[in-house]
């Protein structure tokens, strides 16, 4: 415990996300903070390949924690005692049920005059543009992939889950982890070489 004017704080940065998610709900707001700056990156990362948009990625990743901290309850934890298992599938959730919102909103966006950007910011904003490019690319070979195999292939091969952790999101047996993600490799690798050929 450390002490600030007098007042006893918790040292949050040992505690496991399971802790801190029961003490956020008991009523100290501190402990659910410390789980966002832990995992609002790798929340912000999966949104982002998800939809191919940095601007959606940042609206999504705001929503996933209002949505997980609405659900409330006792989230399943990971065997660390981590949550992002957990707030990955809530994003993933998110991600699909707002897809055709945030499509209205990438359209009225479209239609705006584009920011002149501050020369001090030109290049964050080249390399964000092209992040967007690359994603988009990629997502249009993505698209090809059944629905639940674009999942597996998010939550393991980009957001770096185990097998177990995406097994336990999606609710499906480990060896089902391992087909879908074979299967979404195998056909993205095709897709590929056949984009290639065609060029």
């Amino acid at each position: 415990m450390a002490a600030v004017e007098g007042i006893q704080m918790d040292d949050h940065t040992q505690m496991s996300d399971a802790v801190l998610w029961r003490r956020a709900t008991a009523g100290q707001p501190d402990a659910f903070g410390q789980i966002f700056d832990r995992h609002v990156q790798a929340v912000y990362r999966h949104c982002f390949r998800l939809s191919g948009s940095a601007d959606a990625a940042d609206d999504l990743t705001s929503a996933v924690f209002i949505e997980a901290w609405k659900r409330g309850g006792d989230p399943p934890a990971a065997e660390d005692g981590s949550l992002l298992p957990w707030l990955l599938g809530v994003a993933t959730i998110v991600v699909r049920s707002r897809s055709r919102s945030l499509w209205r909103y990438r359209r009225l966006l479209h239609r705006l005059p584009e920011p002149r950007p501050n020369d001090d910011l030109a290049d964050e904003v080249a390399d964000r543009v092209d992040a967007e490019r690359q994603i988009q690319d990629l997502l249009v070979l993505v698209r090809h992939l059944p629905k639940h195999d674009q999942e597996v292939l998010a939550l393991c091969g980009w957001a770096g889950l185990s097998y177990q952790d995406a097994a336990s999101v999606l609710g499906v047996p480990v060896g089902t982890i391992r087909s879908r993600l074979s299967r979404a490799r195998a056909k993205l690798r095709e897709l590929t070489a056949d984009r290639q050929e065609a060029r």
